[in-house]
């Protein structure tokens, strides 16, 4: 940033770049993701509330859109690696009808955490291999571009993340417990 960037501007970046976590040397989008994980631990919170969760998660992608929009135009560069905001701000996606916060408070935190670490891995996976449509979706320009795979990537994530905690459960908590 030079002296003619603006306050706004300064917030946009911050926000778009997940308060410098987007500034990663590497992996600058599975450590802005980091950003997610206490957006989707508090969105659990709503187990029970499906429509409430959906809707959050909805409102957070559409939040996401003019934030990386506009990063977009200030760096000039399409969909730059320092923006992260898509990344977490769909990542409470992958949690849509788990019930971390409340394994936490029955004492179940070890599960929790584990099934939480799992959707954020299968959240990463999904990002990266961008399975269609999410890949074709980049063509998209402008902050619906950078936002939308983002978003289809977190919901195959959610669809593989409720069958690993089927499975997690099935198999390892009883190891565990």
């Amino acid at each position: 940033m030079d002296a003619t960037t603006t306050t706004m501007q300064r917030w946009i970046l911050a926000s778009a770049t997940g308060f410098g976590l987007g500034r990663a040397p590497v992996a600058s989008g599975t450590f802005g993701a980091l950003l997610g994980l206490p957006l989707a631990l508090a969105l659990t919170t709503l187990h029970g509330h499906l429509a409430w969760q959906i809707g959050i998660c909805l409102l957070l992608t559409l939040l996401a859109v003019p934030i990386c929009d506009a990063a977009e135009k200030i760096y000039g560069t399409k969909d730059d690696g320092r923006i992260v905001a898509d990344e977490y701000l769909t990542l409470p996606i992958v949690v849509i009808g788990l019930p971390l916060a409340g394994m936490m408070r029955e004492g179940r935190v070890l599960e929790s955490l584990i099934l939480l670490g799992t959707a954020f891995v299968l959240s990463r996976i999904c990002d990266i291999l961008k399975p269609t449509p999410a890949r074709q979706l980049q063509r998209v320009r402008g902050g619906w571009g950078i936002v939308l795979d983002d978003w289809f990537a977190s919901v195959y994530a959610l669809i593989l993340t409720h069958g690993a905690a089927d499975l997690i459960e099935a198999k390892l908590f009883p190891l565990i417990n």
